[in-house]
């Protein structure tokens, strides 16, 4: 506490309102124990003595003008004190007592929020000032008590908030202001409230119209958090009338049924064709209701997303519903990357330009899955990152307080499913389900605090259940008490209704005729599917296309060309200081692509970048140390080592047409790659790249791997072309630093869903980028999941000489250059991938006679490049053997993948055998000098061809 907060002879005029109550606080403490305050505090109350209360406060929270009255004597301070207390009590534990459960009747009053705990009686109250209790009372709160006792009801009504875990002294205020000065609760108009209604009406009829129609049938009804649909629209009509050119939301199958058909406009006829599996062909088309007739798998209706165009005088807006798998929550990442996409300008060299008033993101949450779910608390870790933040996101928990037979109890170890978020500083607000229009206040708080504070804002809805977890489940045999409660609740369509008659807003036929309405409009949509009911799903090929390999691109870039690129790169702005030793590490590539000279892998990728990002392709580059690189190889950001300034010469390239993002990102994998795969969802045009920090890590984000970028084309028509980076190769430095897993990415490949690729040199790494950026927002666009070297960065068997990046393209399979120089000779043929195949070459001498065995690099491993390797073999007419060497134990690596496709090409009386590891449950031993040792027997194996 500075001396200098108020003038020394009147020390106290600054201080009133809870600012003055605390100062109390602190003031009884000094008396009880002076030595137990900071030291400053200490000396102010030695030279002030106790604090001064002003009588005349004002009720506007104004600091007070007048010194005429005289100071309170102690024990009014005391009770300011404890009245003080008890408001912040009110603010911080009003929730425990609030209406915000459908299903029980509030608590009543907790300790916390009676005025006898605090030594306080209503007289006592009624001689404090307004100002001390509540600054931001409205002007009919006339003293201490009234206060009180609107805070009372402001923080104990069917919505209750949780603030005090925000710090920021801004935020805070600005949200009790909204809480306390009542503007939250504002009457909503008869228009508004009816509209509402209507909504409602809809929502149920449709879920009503489904079960009743669709016996049995799963859809995972919304029934019981019914007003989670008025309260989307509302964020998305506030969010686009503000100028918001997309509403990404993100949500599980609670529900999604009705927010497609109700917030995104998906046709009901639509909708009921996918129960009745009727041909969707024959209907209104939708995009993201991707059935079988398409050629891809297809998948269930309620993961489906879809995407509906607003209208808007002068521009047009989106609301998208991702497709999610069942797999929850982690769809969360997903929609943050395309909310981030959305808001990036990529059309300028540097970073992208953010816009974070383009795109809202939204998501939506199970009470279960939320505390439960670790990816969750991940995504919500972005939320203020520069790379990754989104400019506040608005999540809903969807509380149902049940996950599918697990009660609370068991599923949790917190008093609410949102509190995870309280570790974030995200507001949170509890709402009651069944009152819509204390959930109509709690979207409006949450848009205008994201609206000015560009933060996250949490709101818990607390609704229930009305079925099982799926409507082919029974919930009595586990839950039959709540149950018999749920049974017996009215439906908050209903509540909502009587509302509405008992305040004259419309007559009990009016609302009656509205449900018949609606009813009618869904048996009308119903009857136009009926009679194409089929119980046999249209059985369509695959499309020839679905099998074929990327198309053969001309990737090389004009020598000189890229010589003044590389000028580029190692020149750097006056006076910036780089890092003596990286200064003259990265000086060498000055003369890389002259004569005799050689471009090592982080070079090549580097010159890549630089060229796509010449011919007007953005690149955005994330992971845990993708800067500098987990093998201090990149160094694509400089640091001045003098006064931290940061460079990269990627952002001012002469050339440079389009942006180029680097970023290292937290020390997660689901949430990462989950984000940029949704970027690269929605930003096609961009060469979005994820590197592992080691490629084992990967398998932390297998979800996303498996539901969404090697399945999402197949399932929901869902194009991407991200690159996986992932570190892979044994060095001896043990089980976690070896294996990307290669055997799980060939494992998913099929119907030519991603390429993978295990190279040998830079000038691949350089063309097949180059290939990449090239398909870009193309038909044959893939992802590409690469395995990249860790030793081999700087071996100069993997750098490349100049002119094979201005002639040469990818070459799926590359021939040895030290063996199979007289075909005829050839008996054995030796396939493998990545640091194998280097390793091999680096164990054949210069001047060794390697005449009975070939080597074939296989560089691209699926799709397979089957027509390479034929016309290879072919050349070797003597050939008596195929050999599959790799690193990898034998149930691991590319083995089970490759042997069968090799055993297809092998001429008659040719075997196809292994040589490699043992199976082994761990993917490498842990002690080097066992590598090694093990290491060597491989290769010699692989060269020595018996006679």
């Amino acid at each position: 506490m500075s001396k200098n907060s108020a003038k020394h002879d009147e020390p106290w005029q600054e201080f009133y309102g809870p600012n003055l109550g605390y100062l109390m606080d602190l003031y009884e403490q000094y008396k009880e124990d002076p030595t137990a305050l900071e030291p400053e505090t200490k000396q102010w109350f030695d030279e002030h003595g106790a604090p001064q209360v002003e009588q005349a406060a004002p009720v506007n929270g104004t600091a007070p003008v007048s010194h005429e009255e005289p100071a309170l004597n102690a024990d009014a301070i005391k009770k300011i004190a404890a009245a003080v207390k008890l408001a912040e009590n009110i603010r911080i534990h009003g929730h425990l007592s609030a209406d915000v459960n459908p299903l029980q009747e509030p608590s009543g009053e907790t300790s916390f929020l009676k005025i006898d705990e605090y030594g306080l009686t209503e007289d006592d109250l009624k001689q404090i000032p307004v100002s001390v209790i509540c600054p931001d009372a409205p002007p009919s709160v006339s003293n201490g008590l009234e206060a009180i006792n609107h805070l009372k009801e402001m923080y104990t009504k069917s919505i209750a908030f949780e603030f005090d875990h925000v710090h920021d002294v801004e935020e805070h205020q600005w949200l009790n202001r909204q809480v306390e000065s009542g503007e939250l609760y504002k009457a909503l108009s008869e228009e508004k409230r009816k509209k509402i209604l209507k909504s409602l009406t809809e929502v149920e009829s449709f879920e009503q119209f489904l079960h009743k129609t669709f016996v049995g049938q799963k859809r995972f009804s919304i029934e019981g958090v019914d007003t989670l649909v008025p309260m989307l629209e509302e964020f998305a009509q506030d969010s686009i009338q503000d100028g918001a050119r997309n509403v990404m939301i993100g949500m599980a199958h609670r529900g999604r049924l009705s927010v497609l058909a109700h917030v995104l406009g998906k046709p009901y006829d639509l909708i009921f064709s996918e129960f009745q599996h009727a041909p969707q062909k024959e209907l209104v088309p939708s995009e993201g209701s991707i059935g079988i007739n398409y050629g891809w798998t297809g998948d269930v209706k309620y993961h489906l997303g879809a995407d509906k165009k607003v209208e808007r005088e002068s521009f047009d807006a989106r609301i998208t519903l991702a497709n999610n798998p069942s797999h929850l929550e982690f769809v969360n990442p997903v929609v943050e990357g395309y909310a981030r996409a959305a808001q990036d300008d990529r059309s300028q060299p540097g970073f992208p330009q953010q816009d974070t008033h383009k795109s809202v993101a939204l998501l939506i949450h199970g009470d279960a899955a939320f505390p439960g779910e670790g990816i969750v608390t991940e995504t919500l870790n972005m939320s203020r990152l520069k790379g990754y933040q989104t400019g506040g996101t608005l999540h809903i928990i969807a509380n149902n307080q049940l996950g599918f037979t697990t009660d609370t109890h068991d599923s949790r170890s917190t008093t609410y499913a949102s509190d995870p978020a309280k570790g974030y500083e995200i507001p949170i607000v509890h709402v009651n389900a069944d009152d819509p229009e204390s959930c109509m206040a709690a979207i409006h708080l949450a848009y205008q605090y994201r609206h000015r504070f560009n933060k996250d804002f949490l709101i818990d809805l607390i609704g229930y259940r009305r079925f099982g977890h799926n409507e082919m489940d029974e919930p009595v045999a586990t839950q039959p008490y709540l149950y018999s409660i749920i049974k017996k609740h009215p439906t908050v369509r209903d509540l909502y209704a009587k509302s509405l008659v008992n305040d004259s807003l419309l007559s009990e036929e009016e609302a009656k005729a509205m449900k018949e309405d609606t009813n009618k409009f869904l048996s009308s949509q119903y009857d136009k599917v009926a009679d194409k009911k089929s119980t046999e799903p249209e059985q369509v090929a695959i499309p020839e296309e679905v099998e074929q390999r990327l198309p053969d691109v001309d990737t090389g870039y004009d020598l000189n060309e890229l010589k003044q690129i590389n000028k580029e790169l190692i020149t750097w702005p006056e006076g910036f200081s780089v890092f003596p030793k990286l200064k003259k590490i990265l000086e060498r590539r000055e003369d890389a692509l002259e004569e005799n000279g050689k471009v090592d892998w982080a070079h090549a990728e580097t010159l890549a970048f630089a060229t796509i990002v010449s011919d007007g392709t953005p690149v955005r580059l994330t992971g845990q140390d993708s800067q500098r690189g987990t093998f201090a190889h990149r160094h694509i950001v400089l640091h001045d080592h003098k006064n931290g300034d940061i460079y990269s010469p990627l952002h001012t390239l002469s050339k440079a047409k389009a942006s180029f993002a680097v970023h290292n990102s937290p020390l997660s994998e689901g949430s990462i790659v989950g984000f940029e795969y949704g970027y690269n969802v929605h930003a096609p045009e961009t060469l979005v790249l994820w590197e592992a920090q080691f490629g084992d890590f990967a398998n932390a984000a297998q979800v996303i791997f498996d539901q969404f970028v090697s399945a999402g084309r197949a399932k929901w028509g869902q194009k991407s072309g991200m690159v996986l980076l992932l570190p892979h190769g044994y060095e001896g430095q043990g089980p976690e630093h070896s294996s990307a897993r290669l055997e799980r990415f060939l494992t998913l490949a099929a119907e030519n869903n991603w390429n993978v690729a295990n190279l040998t040199s830079s000038a691949q790494y350089f063309h097949l980028l180059r290939r990449q950026a090239a398909t870009l927002g193309t038909e044959e666009v893939r992802p590409l999941v690469l395995m990249t070297p860790k030793s081999l960065l700087r071996n100069q068997n993997v750098a490349s000489s100049p002119e094979i990046f201005e002639q040469g393209r990818f070459a799926p399979v590359i021939e040895e250059p030290k063996t199979g120089k007289e075909k005829e000779k050839v008996e054995r043929i030796v396939f493998a991938s990545g640091k194998m195949a280097v390793d091999l070459h680096e164990a054949i001498k210069e001047d060794s006679q390697v005449d009975n065995l070939h080597i074939i690099r296989v560089e691209e491993l699926y799709p397979f490049p089957e027509q390479e390797i034929k016309e290879v073999v072919q050349a070797c007419p003597h050939v008596k053997e195929f050999k599959w060497v790799q690193e990898e134990p034998e149930n691991m690596g590319a083995w089970n993948y490759i042997q069968p496709l090799l055993r297809d090409i092998a001429p008659a009386n040719v075997t196809t055998e292994y040589i490699g590891r043992r199976r082994r449950s761990s993917p490498s031993e842990g002690d080097p000098k066992v590598h090694k040792k093990e290491q060597s027997r491989i290769i010699n194996e692989a060269l020595t061809v018996n006679q």
